[in-house]
This record gives C-alpha cells, sequence and structure tokens, in this order.
C-alpha cells in the first residue's frame, strides 16, 4: 500500500477543516410566527421568512421557524443563538418564564413591530424593561410611508444606511416614556418629525418617536417595521435587516 506523504495528508487535513467550517452555520436562528393574526401581520410574516431563508443560505447561518409557540421553552430555545418574534409575542407564563431566562444568560432576540406591543393589559413588567421602559400609546392609520432619520450612522446595524431615508409604508408606534430617556437604550433610527401629523384616521402629531432601538444590557434589537406586505420592498433598509441579524448573531468572543 502507498503511503500518503506528509505533505498530502496536510492538504487534506486542512480540506477536511474548511469543508466542515463551510458546512457547519455560523449561527442557529429560530423565527417565531402566528398566522392567526391580522393579516397585515401575516403577510409580513410570510415575506419576513422568504427573506431571511434566501439570507441563511448567502450568509450561512441556519434559519429554523414555528408556528408553534409552546416551543418558547427552555429546551428549544436553548439550542438557538438567536430568537426572532415576527409578528405575535409569548403570552403564558411559562412561555415568557422562559424567554426571559434565555435573555438573562445572553441570547439573542429581534423584535419586528407587533412583537414589542405592551399596554396596562400586558401584565409583563420585564418586558416593558427590556423595552426600555417603551409603552404603546399610539399610531398612525393607515400605513403610510415615512422619512426616517438615522444616527449613528457608524452602527452595525444602521452603517449601510443614509442619515435620513425614506422608508415602505409601514403603521407606525408611538412610545411613553420615549426609549430614549432610558440611559440603557440606544436609538438607531428615529420618525423624522417633518411626518406630523402622520396618518388620515389616526394620527401622530408630535413627540421622539423612536422605531430601531436596542437595550444595551441586553443582546437584543427592536424594529417597528412589520405591517403588511410592502416592508421588504426597498432594498436599502433590506440591508439593514441583514446587517441587523448578523449583528445580534455575532459570535461572543
Amino acid at each position: 500500500m502507498m503511503k500518503k506523504s506528509p505533505l498530502l495528508l496536510f492538504l487534506l487535513l486542512m480540506a477536511g477543516a474548511a469543508a466542515a467550517a463551510v458546512s457547519s452555520p455560523k449561527f442557529k436562528v429560530l423565527a417565531f410566527y402566528n398566522l392567526r393574526v391580522e393579516p397585515d401581520h401575516v403577510d409580513f410574516a410570510n415575506d419576513a421568512v422568504v427573506y431571511f431563508k434566501r439570507l441563511a443560505a448567502e450568509k450561512h447561518f441556519q434559519f429554523d421557524t414555528t408556528t408553534d409557540w409552546s416551543k418558547m421553552n427552555t429546551a428549544v430555545l436553548s439550542k438557538y443563538q438567536v430568537v426572532l418574534w415576527l409578528n405575535f409575542f409569548p403570552t403564558t407564563p411559562e412561555q415568557r418564564a422562559a424567554f426571559t431566562d434565555y435573555m438573562e444568560r445572553g441570547g439573542g432576540w429581534i423584535g419586528f413591530h407587533v412583537a414589542g406591543y405592551n399596554d396596562k393589559y400586558t401584565q409583563w413588567p420585564w418586558f416593558v424593561n427590556f423595552l426600555g421602559g417603551a409603552v404603546f400609546v399610539n399610531n398612525n392609520w393607515p400605513p403610510l410611508p415615512a422619512r426616517l432619520h438615522v444616527d449613528p450612522t457608524s452602527h452595525p446595524v444602521t452603517k449601510h444606511l443614509p442619515a435620513d431615508y425614506l422608508s415602505p409604508a409601514n403603521e407606525w408606534y408611538q412610545w411613553e416614556p420615549s426609549p430614549r430617556l432610558n440611559k440603557d437604550v440606544e436609538v438607531l433610527v428615529t420618525l423624522d418629525a417633518a411626518n406630523y401629523p402622520l396618518g388620515k384616521k389616526n394620527l401622530l402629531t408630535y413627540g421622539d418617536i423612536p422605531v430601531v432601538w436596542t437595550n444595551k444590557r441586553y443582546n437584543m434589537l427592536y424594529v417597528n417595521m412589520g405591517h403588511g406586505d410592502k416592508i421588504f420592498t426597498d432594498s436599502l433598509q433590506n440591508k439593514m435587516y441583514e446587517d441587523a441579524l448578523l449583528w445580534v448573531g455575532r459570535k461572543k468572543k
């Protein structure tokens, strides 16, 4: 039997290691959504699944989806580095406790639009603090495009955005108090006050209205976009979603 040379063995080992690196995902993402909610929110979730599946193939991360919110449990969450809430949120004490523990232990989260909704009936004070103290108080109606202000443009999530741009039609949420007032919050994108009054039936007429922010105590990002089938129609804004997921999914040193 012919013996393999040390150089050949080395090359084979390197090739095997490279193949393993390609086949092994950079990180694993689990997206939760609900098909029995407002149709515009279902449209967004379906579009988001298509977008992130394509992105996963391009950027080599694992992207799984589920409409079964009972999987919001410790055993399942422990398998993933990032959790997405596309159009809904945990509703039972067990689901909420599992998510709280996941985030307190360093898990990653991106919530879109209604995923951040909370009011006096929600009864989840930990989540209100998680969002930086922000409580929903108002929204525009109908969904409309809006000018957004980006600051800073140097953040990994916003590095491909200009300082100002026109975002596709969306239902924009107003919060009180503004999460910007929380010392742990970094606001990345804000509704430009030049939009006011925004809406026809329901109006946004005043105030500081952040639309993308992170609570720096956690590996998280809230994104207000997520209503209807226009959200992924702007390639510039789509790049922000890509950068956001890669930022939250980054491997800790």
